[in-house]
């Protein structure tokens, strides 16, 4: 009798540390999303006690470029290594990073470690998504990432928010601050509750490979955040930058076969569905990053938004993502069908895409709400199934490259969607504001075509509603875009091919007394 309270305990044991450890990786997950979007609102503070104006764009772009080039080392590192040691270290450096930065005394300081806090960045997503795919069949994955999903929605909607009250209150340095007793929080509990089997490589890490991808993903941030911004797009520092990132790709590509352990195998990329998964990946980070920069702009600059409220504007979006990613993920694990969430969500958010591009100066915010919406239930059906999928196509110790190359499309999709719909906003606008602003239509946007609250009241009547037009058109254009990108991925998608998700669903022998554990750990 004894035996049989043991069995039948003993899962209920398991499912609460699986419990514990999700809460842990859920921590990290907030830790990694909420980061940007805090410190984009606390920047005006930042810049008003630090100066250096000129190089505000470097404090995103250095931690945007640090954790794009060490995303893939974090992965491989991991599968090589162990996971939650290297998972671990990651957020210790992310912290180091963030108590750093909260010291800063100057600019140059705050950039340096921020970009110390990037390379930290790297390992956090990844991490999570690569210790849940240890863990957790891929069919039973999908309720789990869809809960991830959740939390990055309601990252990207309290984000601006909790910044906007904590500089307030507590002043810039406590954006970064903040991280350090979460981080903690989430190290206890890693530490004492996951448990993953021991690995030791014999073969060196693959340094060659690394500086290769490391120089040529560097290349290509730089390109699409100074591209039409700092420099114009034909300048030779673009061109210069454009023809080093090619030659280390290619050199990179080339090494990979050459390499006893490669960075990223490219054995991975046979698989037709991790391809197709890293082409859908690109473009959702593409389309996602693209909407949550404009959408508040068109809202605030447009329809008269509120400027603090600003996370709460891309509600609509995000709440039906968050709805639709747990959904998702219910229905892949109860069934372990997975293929019609890439079709239909792509098709969700071609239409939505351009639903958004038919916006003027005229549309209610109701209407833009429900375009919005739209555009959310399609992403929410694509956000986390890429990932389900892409770790299904390979092998358990290809887990840590999977999922970091899989962050990587997405993350590099991200940058390209604001460099280049940023872009496209910027010389639509640009070019309105010239036309049916005048003289001093074009000098109000020569520096910025993006005005802040405080700007636009300023501006007499007749030019303030040539903006409000110009940054409708610039809207428009940028989601006509989007919406022509967003077809790459729903052709990718009708070429997916349902494989059959490892591990078992729901038990529905009745000979079962007890199901079998979610995991070990």
């Amino acid at each position: 009798m004894a035996d049989t309270q043991t069995v039948e305990t003993e899962p209920d044991k398991k499912q609460r540390s699986v419990r514990v450890v999700l809460l842990a990786l859920m921590i990290t997950m907030m830790l990694a999303m909420l980061d940007n979007m805090i410190v984009g609102t606390a920047m005006p503070t930042i810049v008003g006690e630090l100066g250096g104006l000129e190089h505000l764009s470097w404090v995103v772009t250095a931690y945007t470029l640090a954790t794009a080039a060490a995303t893939p080392l974090w992965g491989k590192l991991g599968d090589m290594y162990g996971r939650k040691g290297v998972f671990m270290t990651s957020i210790v450096l992310f912290l180091i990073g963030s108590a750093l930065s909260g010291m800063a005394q100057d600019m140059g300081q705050l950039i340096g470690f921020r970009a110390v806090q990037g390379l930290g960045a790297g390992g956090l997503m990844v991490g999570v998504m690569a210790i849940i795919g240890d863990l957790i069949p891929p069919r039973e994955r999908g309720k789990y990432q869809g809960m991830m999903a959740g939390v990055m929605a309601l990252a990207m909607i309290g984000g601006p928010l909790v910044g906007g009250t904590i500089t307030d209150n507590w002043g810039w340095r406590w954006s970064f601050y903040i991280n350090l007793p979460l981080g903690v929080v989430a190290l206890g509990l890693i530490s004492v509750v996951l448990h993953l089997p021991a690995k030791r490589a014999q073969a060196r890490i693959d340094y060659l490979g690394a500086a290769l991808l490391t120089v040529g993903i560097t290349s290509i941030v730089l390109v699409t955040t100074w591209g039409g911004t700092e420099y114009a797009w034909t300048s030779a520092r673009i061109m210069e930058l454009i023809g080093i990132g090619v030659a280390a790709l290619v050199g990179f590509v080339f090494w990979q076969t050459k390499a006893a352990e490669p960075v990223v195998p490219l054995h991975i990329f046979r698989s037709r569905n991790f391809t197709l998964m890293s082409i859908i990946g690109f473009v959702t980070g593409f389309v996602m990053f693209g909407a949550t920069l404009f959408l508040p702009l068109y809202q605030q600059s447009v329809q008269g938004a509120s400027a603090t409220n600003s996370g709460l504007l891309l509600l609509p979006m995000l709440g039906a993502m968050l709805v639709t990613s747990m959904v998702a993920g219910r229905v892949t694990t109860n069934s372990g069908r997975y293929y019609v969430f890439p079709v239909v969500g792509s098709v969700l958010m071609v239409v939505g895409l351009y639903l958004l591009s038919t916006m003027d100066t005229g549309t209610s915010r109701l209407t833009s709400g429900v375009f919005m919406a739209v555009v959310g239930l399609g992403m929410g059906c694509l956000m986390q199934v890429t990932m389900l999928v892409a770790q299904n196509s390979v092998e358990m110790k290809d887990m840590g490259v999977a999922s970091s190359s899989t962050t990587l499309f997405r993350t590099l999709g991200s940058s390209f969607g604001v460099a280049i719909m940023g872009a496209l906003f910027n010389h639509r606008v640009q070019d309105t504001m010239a036309e049916r602003g005048g003289e001093l239509g074009s000098k109000v946007t020569e520096q910025s075509a993006q005005l802040d609250a405080k700007s636009l009241e300023k501006l007499p009547d007749a030019v303030r509603e040539a903006y409000q037009y110009a940054v409708s058109a610039g809207t428009h254009s940028a989601f006509l875009l989007g919406s022509i990108v967003a077809v790459v991925a729903l052709v990718a998608a009708v070429f997916v091919k349902e494989v059959p998700l490892k591990g078992a669903g729901p038990q529905k022998s009745a000979d079962d007394a007890a199901p079998a554990p979610l995991v070990e750990v």
